[in-house]
């Protein structure tokens, strides 16, 4: 899956000229917590809510509306903006743009396109309705989490007791443990995990936790 399948395409802008309150407002009606700042089409910034909230007058402030409105009026965008944006390609997949937000611990990328013109906004939120799309949870499957080991021929292994017992499998992912042990997460239409599960165990697949999803 791309991040252009996923992405907010076509997000709302703001250039490094505009104030403070124009970008407060933008992202109070529309209800977003980051604009891309654009200059002459080009991306040349981002500025978020947190920005917004660092240079914004403290509620206990003793300035009249009208010194607030004066002040927020003064600040521009390309004094508070992130200069360096982490972005991404609209081409790229959805996984790395899953581990840049994880190793930059930020809740959202720029997607540019291959001239940097901005074509979209992907977030966590978009990553997290990804996944569990990609995983089937809507869907209302038996959810199978199998001890395994690391070794050729173990998908063929498991499949072909699905196979055999005309059970179609939705998803599958494997996974390490913090131990270094690995687990097999498996979703699919179950009627008889009794007789699965003897299969599995007698080929040293043990099934150590069943449940239904969705």
């Amino acid at each position: 899956m791309f991040v252009e399948q996923r992405m907010t395409p076509n997000p709302i802008t703001i250039t490094s000229a505009a104030t403070i309150a124009d970008a407060s407002e933008l992202m109070r009606v529309n209800k977003f917590r980051r604009l891309p700042v654009v200059d002459g089409g080009k991306l040349v910034g981002l500025v978020t809510d947190r920005d917004l909230r660092a240079v914004s007058p403290s509620p206990a402030t003793t300035l009249s509306i009208f010194e607030l409105n004066y002040l927020l009026a003064k600040i521009k965008i390309k004094d508070i903006m992130q200069k360096k944006v982490i972005t991404i390609q609209s081409a790229a997949t959805v996984e790395e743009a899953a581990i840049l937000l994880y190793n930059h611990r930020i809740g959202g990328l720029v997607v540019v396109d291959d001239h940097g013109t901005v074509s979209g906004i992907i977030t966590e939120t978009d990553i997290f309705k990804c996944f569990v799309d990609v995983m089937g949870l809507i869907e209302g499957k038996t959810r199978l989490t199998i001890d395994v080991t690391d070794k050729i021929g173990i998908l063929h292994e498991i499949t072909e007791v699905f196979s055999e017992l005309s059970i179609n499998i939705s998803s599958m992912v494997t996974y390490t443990l913090p131990d270094g042990k690995k687990e097999m997460v498996i979703r699919a239409d179950i009627a008889d995990t009794a007789s699965l599960s003897e299969r599995l165990a007698i080929l040293g697949y043990p099934i150590n936790h069943i449940a239904h999803i969705g």
